[in-house]
């Protein structure tokens, strides 16, 4: 009975040793896995480090750089009017609208594409007088208009003068005397017609007085060309 005692107890001793040994085992495999799965995320880490640059290089700013574009001076404007003009309405310092009738082409590249707004400006405007002087008017362009913004620009002025009406006048004179010759005519005879001639002479005139000559007249859509000056930077 005491040897069985003696056995059960070295038995009971030995499981307890062998499992402690197992269970320790089983904590050593486990921290060696952890171990290794950190020692491959290190790698992976080193790994990354050394591929990425030291210093990655700033993202670029692309900046959307307006190219500014020279139109010399002798360059010639074609301009359509949208405002009409009239020398006997307009005035000096008068603004007015017009754009462009063709695009401006230089060295085969377009800088100003037709229907480009400009302003202008009546430098001169003279009605026609009574009897003698013509209707003249002057104009210049001052501005092209690009968007929100005037670019100031100088061109040679466009003189415009009115055909003379000097024919006209003397069509009106003579046949102002000739009228009167037949009334005179009828009235008295060769004195009558002597004195009805001076008589519509002096009436003839008198329509000429009355009478305005031509004017200096552009309506809308009229067709001007002008030339610049100076250079413009655009």
């Amino acid at each position: 009975m005491k040897n069985l005692a003696q056995f059960v107890l070295i038995a009971a001793l030995l499981v307890g040793v062998f499992g402690c040994s197992a269970e320790s085992s089983e904590k050593v495999a486990a921290d060696a896995r952890v171990k290794a799965a950190d020692a491959r995320v290190d790698a992976a880490d080193a790994d990354a480090r050394v591929k990425a640059p030291a210093n990655p290089p700033a993202k670029a700013v692309v900046s959307a750089a307006r190219t500014k574009v020279v139109i010399p001076s002798g360059t010639l404007l074609k301009v359509s009017l949208i405002d009409a003009l009239n020398s006997d309405t307009s005035s000096a310092g008068d603004r007015f609208l017009a754009s462009l009738a063709e695009s401006v082409v230089i060295n085969g590249a377009t800088l100003l594409q037709k229907g480009t707004k400009v302003r202008g400006r009546v430098i001169e405007a003279e009605g026609s007088g009574r009897v003698k002087g013509r209707a003249s008017i002057r104009l210049a362009l001052t501005d092209i208009v690009q968007g929100d913004r005037m670019v100031a620009i100088i061109t040679d002025p466009l003189n415009a003068t009115a055909d003379s009406s000097t024919t006209r006048d003397a069509e009106i004179i003579a046949g102002g005397a000739g009228v009167g010759a037949v009334i005179g005519a009828v009235a008295g005879g060769k004195k009558g017609a002597g004195i009805g001639a001076v008589t519509g002479g002096g009436a003839g005139t008198g329509v000429v007085l009355a009478t305005k000559g031509k004017e200096v007249r552009y309506d809308s859509e009229t067709r001007l060309n002008f030339t610049l000056t100076n250079s413009v930077e655009m």
